[in-house]
């Protein structure tokens, strides 16, 4: 659980519904603006692989992170 609250400060500070809501609007804001920039160098021809999969990972934790909150909302986790 410390590990969670590492990398995924954010997601366990939800309270109430307000919180969560703005919880998971800052992670889609930070997921559309890295998936932006991201998507433009994925472009470049030799480091393009490498920007593509940073991006899914940029993805995958922003999803996560979301999951995290919803659970912690509903006392799950």
């Amino acid at each position: 659980m410390d590990l969670l609250k590492k990398y995924f400060p954010f997601s366990f500070k939800v309270k109430d519904l307000a919180s969560l809501i703005i919880n998971i609007v800052i992670y889609l804001i930070i997921d559309i603006v890295c998936g932006v920039v991201i998507g433009l160098l994925a472009k470049l021809p030799i480091v393009g692989i490498i920007f593509g999969l940073l991006g899914g990972l940029v993805g995958l934790y922003a999803l996560v992170g979301i999951v995290i909150a919803i659970l912690v909302f509903f006392k799950k986790l």
